[in-house]
């Protein structure tokens, strides 16, 4: 699963609008492992600190292994009318040892019959269906023994359709004509083909599926496979059925199935693989960009895994009503509108990016997820970090004028390395149980720490030896499931590293090192001292049992800042490195490439000489960034001052990168969102334009001749941070723009709307508003839509932002979508924020029953009330949830309320200081 968030890809145009809040994340939602009674202690640099007790874990046990299923034979008819489903389930399955009854998962469906025919024997009916409905399981018993041996189980059952994005689901869409109709789609990961039939839920236990839908003649039916038969239905010859061929051995959250109207493209990959992008009727051009993308990303994992892809199609289909950014079903893979289609004329630079990178993320789970497969959720990470790793590789293959490792840094790596600092982060690998649990691990540890520990592994291990050992893995898994420990033995065997050592020290263990640096110079030689210790969001600690971790240590010089020196192996608090021949005017730079997980506080001197190659850029981009970032967050953890970050983020007045500017804008805006708390906001709005205003008058409005992709989203950002911050002429000049637009005078490019549109409201009234949400009524594209929605809230004035706030919850607004409609309001301002978080409490039976404790939950938690900063606000959030229970969201609670502890803390530590400097920079000279 992909998860589409705030500051994912480096999506200019909304970090713009939701500046990145103190953990911001790539990927969404925030775990929670209840453990018994565990007490949670927050640790603030204030006097009080919290004490939050979490609830106690619920038992849980994995299904009996007496009857394991082989085929599952499956019919369904969903009514599109009636929003309910009628099933009947015909199921190969082997009894292992004699019972006389079967424990199957199944939620909100009724079982209307159930008999077992043991092989060559007399059908038995089950007596009673025992529903444990906490635990999502059903129990069939039967009158007497079921034998050792094959048997077939039928069972007929009707479900619903329900409204909530998981399961069998109904889509709500809109004809050409206007009129409203409803698809029926799948989402079942983790834990929800439960809903659409009775099965064995878990990853481990896999078979084929042999799946018939009987389905309105006007609809495409899709599944994994593909269409065998399709003929009329006997019953009723407004409907068919359609057949489909039988799938390769695999898990249930794999298996998928779409009805509805749909248009497609189609294409075949060099190898020879049926590809088809399936887009809303009418807008069939749109799946071309993701069909080229699909087609080239194939074969690129055919040869990069030395095994082929091995069903003989894959469809892509973009679902209106979806609640991640996308889903890996093996061969039938589904995606949010905005996460798949691309309008030519309408689309801007970050959505052909986000599009290219969630195509490669679904397409690489083809093989790495649903060839071989978590034995359990523990391991989830590894599907998604992977999957997170691997869809940049595959995109630096097709577009390498994206420079999308550096943006990885900034999308990814320091995410992870911002919500992984705190107390209530978690290991990589987590054990879980119940299913209410699972859905808590899809998170920016699993995902975005899980990717930043395979590149660092990928680098530590070397490309070739990486393939080999992924090559062996796949082929000696393949059809089966594995663990996290099969990987590393297999890696392992490859390069002859002690790849678990290095590796259990990331994976198992919660967090990572700083690593502090010091150096002398003797002759001709540098000696660095370098040690480790944990690194916390609220300072250093003296834990006498501080953990450590073997980190591959990669070091270079200013002779060849591209080029590696030395590597080593940190195994130990501490060591010492003699570097030969540097001479003493050359500075040494630690983890070039930005590649290590961890932070880096060097010695003064150190720094010093290292600060040069921002202004100069000697240092490359990505170091550069790796460096402003480190800084940034050694200030919020009260380990220097953010003044001397300030100073430092004024050397990048030369920078022309786009992502060492997307990186500096998020920091700038976790800054301006904590000093909202005062009286001085406007001065550091004042210093932002001061920073910008170079790069702004260099790129100008218009795209020049030879300019590309990364041209674009600069101008983009630059253009959005300007406006926002109230720059006068960039907002004359964005008025006037708009004004033509509307007029449809001269209609804005696709990448200039958002910081256009966002710097219009900032400084807008209510006639602004009503202009946008008529633009919002007459938009065509959903990314249009959403571009929109995510800027509403910058509305300054009070009575407006309820009116924003209200349009959240409206028909206009699509379930999934609520949620950044309100983070954005919450994002753009101090009223803001308290405006929506009051919004959330009146209206939280709404929202929680709307996501049904899914991740949006937890995504709405965070955006609404991460960026408050007072004490007392941690008390109220943290009580408003022990009566309000999101158990989904709990450890989002948990960060929340760290995170409010520690930007209070870091205000009251660094605000009059902050106020000093920016002061002090407008005095005119003595």
């Amino acid at each position: 699963v992909v998860f589409f968030m705030s500051c994912r890809v480096s999506l200019s145009v909304i970090r713009l609008a939701l500046p990145r809040s103190p953990n911001p994340i790539a990927k969404l939602v925030f775990p929670t492992l209840r453990a018994s009674r565990l007490l949670v202690r927050f640790k603030s640099v204030s006097s009080e600190s919290t004490l939050f007790s979490m609830p106690e874990r619920r038992p849980f046990v994995r299904l009996p292994t007496d009857v394991y299923p082989v085929n599952y034979g499956l019919r369904l008819k969903p009514d599109l009318i009636d929003f309910t489903f009628e099933g009947k389930l015909e199921a190969a399955v082997e009894v292992t040892q004699g019972t006389n009854q079967i424990v199957m998962n199944c939620a909100d469906i009724d079982i209307i019959t159930a008999s077992f025919v043991p092989e060559g024997g007399e059908e038995i009916n089950a007596t009673g269906f025992n529903y444990q409905n906490e635990d999502e399981k059903v129990t069939l018993c039967f009158p007497s023994t079921l034998q050792k041996g094959s048997g077939l189980l039928k069972i007929d059952f009707v479900g619903e359709l329900n409204d909530k994005m998981k399961g069998f689901y109904r889509s709500k869409y809109t004809i050409p004509s206007g009129e409203i109709r409803y698809a029926a789609v799948t989402q079942f990961e983790a834990t929800d083909a439960r809903r659409a039939f009775p099965c064995w839920d878990e990853p481990a236990i896999k078979a084929t599926f042999d799946i018939t839908l009987i389905v309105p003649k006007d609809r495409v039916a899709l599944s994994n496979m593909n269409v065998v038969d399709r003929k009329p239905y006997p019953e009723d010859h407004s409907l068919v059925e359609v057949k489909f061929a039988t799938t390769p051995i695999m898990s249930t959250y794999l298996v998928a199935f779409v009805i509805g109207e749909y248009d497609f493209v189609e294409s075949q990959s060099s190898d020879g693989v049926t590809v088809r992008v399936y887009t809303p009727v009418g807008k069939a051009e749109q799946g071309r960009f993701a069909l080229e993308v699909a087609t080239k990303t194939l074969p690129f994992y055919k040869d990069y895994f030395s095994v082929p892809y091995p069903l003989p199609k894959i469809d892509l289909i973009a679902i209106a009503d979806f609640a991640a950014g996308a889903m890996e079903n093996w061969g039938l893979v589904t995606y949010r509108e905005t996460a798949l289609l691309i309008d030519p004329k309408n689309s801007c630079a970050s959505s052909r990016q986000w599009v290219a990178l969630v195509v490669g993320h679904e397409l690489a789970h083809q093989w790495f997820g649903n060839l071989v497969t978590m034995e359990w959720w523990t391991h989830l990470w590894l599907n998604e970090g992977f999957a997170s790793w691997i869809e940049y590789l595959c995109v630096d293959h097709c577009f390498p004028e994206y420079d999308i490792w550096t943006q990885f840094v900034s999308a990814d790596y320091t995410r992870a390395l911002d919500l992984d600092a705190l107390d209530n982060s978690h290991p990589i690998e987590v054990d879980v149980g119940h299913p209410s649990e699972v859905d808590e691990i899809f998170d920016a540890i699993s995902y975005s720490k899980g990717a930043s520990v395979i590149r660092m592994l990928h680098n530590y291990i070397g490309d070739e030896d990486f393939r080999k050992g992924m090559n062996a893995y796949l082929l000696k898994f393949q059809h089966k499931n594995a663990s996290t420990e099969d990987l590393w033995e297999c890696l392992e065997q490859a390069s002859g590293k002690p790849i678990a050592a290095v590796m259990n020290s990331w994976t198992k263990q919660m967090g990572f090192p700083i690593i502090v640096v010091d150096q002398e110079q003797h002759g001709s030689d540098r000696v660095l001292k370098i040690s480790q210790k944990k690194f916390c969001a609220s300072g250093p600690r003296n834990d006498e049992n501080c953990p450590n971790w073997m980190v591959p240590i990669s070091i270079c010089t200013s002779e060849d800042p591209s080029c590696t020196k030395l590597e080593v192996l940190l195994d130990q608090p501490e060591t010492t490195v003699n570097i030969t021949n540097v001479a003493p005017d050359h500075w040494l730079k630690i983890n070039p490439g930005t590649v290590g997980f961890y932070r880096i506080q060097y010695s003064s001197a150190m720094l010093e000489s290292l600060l040069p190659g921002i202004r100069d850029l000697t240092l490359l981009p990505v170091d550069r960034l790796g460096l402003q970032n480190d800084l940034f967050s050694l200030a919020r953890a009260g380990m220097i001052s953010t003044v001397e970050v300030l100073k430092v983020m004024e050397a990048f007045v030369n920078e022309p990168n786009y992502t060492v500017w997307s990186d500096l804008s998020c920091n700038l805006g976790v800054l301006s969102s904590l000093l909202s708390h005062t009286d001085f906001h406007e001065d550091i709005q004042e210093f932002i334009r001061d920073l910008f205003t170079p790069i702004g008058m260099k790129l100008g409005w218009d795209s020049k001749t030879g300019e590309g992709h990364l041209d674009a989203l600069l101008r983009g950002l630059v253009l959005g941070k300007l406006g926002k911050a109230g720059h006068k002429a960039t907002l004359e000049e964005a008025r006037r723009r708009f004004k033509e637009h509307v007029e449809g005078k001269q209609i804005l490019p696709a990448d200039l709307r958002s910081p256009v549109y966002l710097t219009v409201l900032k400084h807008g009234d209510s006639t602004t508003l009503d202009t946008m949400l008529k633009l919002h009524k007459q938009a065509d594209m959903q990314e249009e839509k959403n571009r929109i929605e995510r800027v509403l809230g910058a509305i300054p004035a009070p009575d407006i932002i309820q009116r924003v706030l209200n349009f959240a919850l409206s028909e206009e607004v699509r379930p999934q979508d609520t949620v950044s409609v309100i983070g954005g309001v919450a994002g753009s301002s101090k009223q803001g924020r308290k405006a929506a978080w009051k919004f959330v409490k009146d209206n939280w039976e709404e929202l929680h029953n709307r996501y049904q404790g899914g991740f949006l939950i937890s995504r709405l938690i965070k955006l609404t009330v991460d960026g408050f900063a007072i004490d007392k606000m941690a008390a109220e959030v943290k009580s408003f949830f022990e009566s309000h229970h999101a158990p989904a969201a709990e450890r989002t609670v948990q960060q929340c309320c760290e995170n409010i502890l520690l930007n209070a803390a870091w205000l009251k530590r660094d605000a009059d200081a902050i106020h000093q400097y920016l002061l002090q920079r407008k005095a005119p000279p003595v």
